[in-house]
């Protein structure tokens, strides 16, 4: 017959007693360690998840760890991410189990249920809810699953997925919260790539506009020409790196200007007919810069077939006039040439701010300008041709509507009126056109206010016919 013994507390010894008063305090010594040794184990999971998240520069390397840190962190069979992405579809991210035959049946579900969901219509909130659906109802009652979202401003982005085939997996509330907690470092990560990624394309934009800018500011004339008799100064201040106001220099007669360049490369007192353009394409930033690129470069050729101002408006317009359609923008220029010889400039105008001419004789403005329409608003827009007899003392003003249209802290604009008043203040003050430039230049400023920075390109070309020579 098998012996029965009684157990220890049964026993009518006083060492038996000592071992009643030690059994449960060894369990309870027992309990707290096994919980001390969780403890560590979920606070080191989740350093190592921490230091991940600071040290992974590739977000896919993060990915990769999520489920399985996941698994780990909820005593899980396994785990699977699921990402949706921008285009509307959803992705298995990755996928983490440590029995292998249930990680493949997991797979194929997942991947079945995917595929169903992206041939169906892009990710939405009922969508998502009924990927839950459609995975609980293949996987059965055999894998119990537990998922959390994964949010990032707030925006749902993907699901983070727990799995286990114990059928005694408890779904307690602190493996919530743990799978809540790497969800959160898993949202961290992907707003963090994203605004890594957004920041590398900022700085290859800003390297490329500092490109586009250093390029347009060779375009523009980088010193004056030698005009006999005339003396220059101009400026073009963007709003933006790269701006849409025009002005250049160009010699009606290339043959002419090499001939009376000597031997150091300077252009001879000789009269060599001068070109002065000043423009302006509506709006700012890049595709203004390249519109004014192309200007530049149709007008330069076209100067070449010397004709009259308003015939050479009206070829380029017709040239640009395609290009700047498609691009829904327009061109003001005011174009003129000046004969050294004659001191005659004549000039068209397509719809530019006039240029103002201060007469050193009377002191009084006068507006040069001639009928004409936009650059690139009517292929068939004709232009008027203007002449005017300047003087010794003379002063021509071209500007961009950068200037008039300033405006101050309460809102009031600049407009042509103070330009005309500041104009003849500096005609009568100044001793070159460069000190006049300044001062125009200065009085904007001032009237705009410090801290309040102009909306609008602003050029100035002052152009000064010698009193003597």
């Amino acid at each position: 017959m098998p012996i029965h013994r009684q157990p220890p507390f049964a026993q009518n010894t006083p060492t038996c007693g000592l071992k009643t008063d030690a059994t449960p305090v060894f369990a309870l010594k027992e309990l707290v360690a096994n919980l001390y040794r969780e403890q560590n184990k979920i606070q080191n999971l989740l350093s190592s998840l921490g230091f991940a998240l600071r040290s992974f520069n590739n977000l896919n390397q993060f990915l990769e760890l999520t489920p399985l840190m996941t698994a780990r962190v909820t005593d899980a069979d396994g785990s699977a991410l699921i990402l949706y992405k921008a285009n509307g579809q959803v992705s298995l991210e990755q996928l983490h189990c440590q029995n292998h035959q249930i990680e493949l049946e997991i797979q194929e579900v997942l991947t079945s249920v995917i595929n169903q969901a992206n041939s169906n219509a892009s990710v939405t909130r009922s969508l998502a809810v009924s990927l839950d659906e459609q995975i609980r109802h293949e996987m059965g009652t055999k894998i119990r699953l537990y998922n959390t979202p994964i949010l990032v401003k707030n925006i749902e982005r993907g699901r983070l997925y727990v799995f286990s085939a114990d059928p005694q997996y408890i779904w307690t509330q602190t493996r919530r919260r743990l799978l809540q907690l790497v969800a959160d470092q898993t949202a961290v990560a992907i707003a963090n790539n994203e605004l890594t990624v957004e920041l590398r394309s900022k700085e290859r934009q800003d390297r490329e506009l500092e490109i586009a800018s250093e390029i347009q500011l060779r375009l523009l004339p980088r010193k004056y020409p030698n005009i006999h008799g005339v003396e220059l100064a101009a400026h073009c201040q963007t709003a933006n790196r790269v701006g849409g106001d025009y002005y250049d220099f160009i010699p009606t007669n290339y043959d002419q200007l090499r001939q009376d360049q000597d031997s150091k490369g300077q252009v001879s007192a000789h009269c060599v007919p001068w070109s002065i353009v000043i423009g302006d394409v509506m709006g700012k930033g890049v595709p203004a810069g390249l519109i004014m690129t192309m200007t530049r470069g149709m007008l330069r050729a076209e100067v070449l077939n010397r004709n009259s101002p308003g015939q050479i408006l009206q070829h380029l317009n017709r040239v640009m006039y395609a290009d700047l359609e498609n691009s829904n923008r327009f061109v003001t220029l005011f174009y003129s040439e000046y004969d050294p010889k004659t001191r005659i400039l004549s000039f068209s105008n397509a719809a530019h701010n006039p240029p103002l001419r201060w007469q050193y004789a009377t002191q009084e403005i006068e507006r040069l300008d001639t009928e004409g329409m936009l650059i690139g608003l009517d292929p068939n827009s004709e232009y008027g041709d203007g002449r005017v007899q300047l003087t010794p003392g003379d002063i021509v003003l071209y500007y961009t509507d950068g200037l008039t249209d300033a405006v101050n802290l309460k809102g009031d604009r600049f407009y042509e009126d103070n330009l005309i008043t500041a104009f003849q203040t500096a005609c009568r003050e100044c001793d070159s056109p460069q000190t006049i430039l300044n001062y125009l230049f200065k009085t904007v400023e001032q009237f705009i206010g410090t801290g309040n920075n102009n909306g609008d390109d602003m050029t100035l070309i002052v152009m000064q016919v010698k009193l003597s020579e």
